[in-house]
């Protein structure tokens, strides 16, 4: 198949789009406005699930768990193709209250999600309730150091015959009838068959009138990052929208914040006492503990966490892949599953109705 693609925007979404279409047999090109995989992709926590899946619209669960139950084994694949381990681990998530407990019970059994109530402090030693000690453990939630996973994921695009440009900023789409024709850039002139936007938070500022109905925007996102001598927890810990994740060396993440403040990156004061505050108020014992990293990352918005995976409705050599918000390392195996099949006009395992661009 002799077809080129361009992608732009190297991020977890674009990259495993490049390695879905190089293994299909597309020539494809990588274009980087800065450098690969570091914006929100490194900056986010690596749970691979909605932090609750009962709080979310079907089209944002039902493409989440496809994405988690393809993870595994492309994690697997990843490592023996690359010699990088991603780290990914199913150690679960405990959810502590306060939530529905029965709302949440009711859709984890509807949805066929493994789902068991526990006593909190029984299971978690380090955890000390004010009220109520019933949680939520989901044993089969997985999570995956995005940093490594990142750069297995740019390994094996290059394996695979990709080209990577970086310190490439589109700064114009070439439009001719009905199609791109091609990309003006900070490092000259791109031309392709067809061109995907994957630029996340960026996405609807780089297609600037092409955009349409795109509605993707900055959410800045803050984490904290802790480290202990040995994991002091067995799995993931969430209470409402604070949580804790440990990794297998010791380090915990501690996130997030969600704030609508354009593209400001910078790290805030208030922020990093909220979180301390809060993740102390569930673990006593780690108050004299102190963070030895503080970053921000910006967050691809989009309505009701729904990414658009489509077609452009006008211009017929134009897809989008972006608008992931939370999830876009959690989605992202199974977005470029249904971007490919978008680009070859095939059945979607799917209703792909939501993800349509309008």
């Amino acid at each position: 198949m002799s077809t080129k693609i361009i992608i732009v925007g190297a991020g977890a979404v674009g990259l495993t789009s490049a390695i879905r279409l190089l293994a299909a047999g597309y020539r494809v090109t990588l274009l980087e406005r800065g450098a690969v995989g570091q914006e929100a992709s490194w900056a986010g926590g690596g749970i691979l699930a909605p932090l609750c899946s009962w709080d979310y619209a079907e089209p944002v669960t039902r493409l989440a768990h496809r994405g988690m139950a393809m993870f595994g084994e492309a994690a697997q694949a990843l490592q023996q193709h690359t010699n990088i381990d991603p780290e990914y681990q199913r150690n679960g998530m405990l959810v502590l209250p306060p939530f529905d407990m029965t709302h949440a019970k009711n859709w984890c059994a509807q949805h066929s999600f493994a789902a068991q109530a526990v006593n909190a402090p029984d299971y978690l030693s380090a955890y000390k309730p004010s009220e109520n000690p019933d949680a939520l453990l989901l044993p089969d939630v997985a999570q995956v150091r995005n940093p490594r996973l990142l750069q297995a994921l740019r390994r094996q695009v290059e394996l695979l015959g990709g080209e990577i440009v970086e310190q490439c900023a589109v700064t114009e789409l070439l439009q001719h009838g009905e199609r791109i024709s091609a990309l003006k850039t900070s490092r000259g002139e791109f031309s392709a068959d067809a061109y995907v936007i994957t630029a996340g938070a960026w996405s609807r500022q780089l297609l600037g009138e092409h955009a349409l109905s795109l509605d993707v925007k900055p959410i800045r996102g803050q984490i904290l990052l802790l480290k202990f001598a040995a994991p002091p927890l067995p799995n993931i810990v969430l209470q409402q929208d604070l949580y804790v994740i440990p990794r297998r060396d010791g380090h915990v993440l501690i996130g997030s914040t969600l704030e609508d403040v354009g593209f400001d990156k910078s790290t805030t004061q208030s922020a990093r006492n909220s979180l301390l505050r809060r993740t102390r108020e569930l673990f006593p014992a780690w108050q004299n503990v102190e963070p030895i990293a503080h970053w921000a990352g910006f967050r691809p918005g989009s309505p009701d966490n729904i990414p658009t995976i489509s077609r452009h409705p006008q211009l017929n050599n134009l897809y989008a892949n972006t608008g992931h918000f939370r999830y876009g390392v959690t989605m992202s195996f199974a977005s470029a599953e249904l971007l490919q099949n978008a680009i070859e006009n095939r059945a979607q395992p799917l209703p792909m109705d939501a993800y349509r661009w309008h």
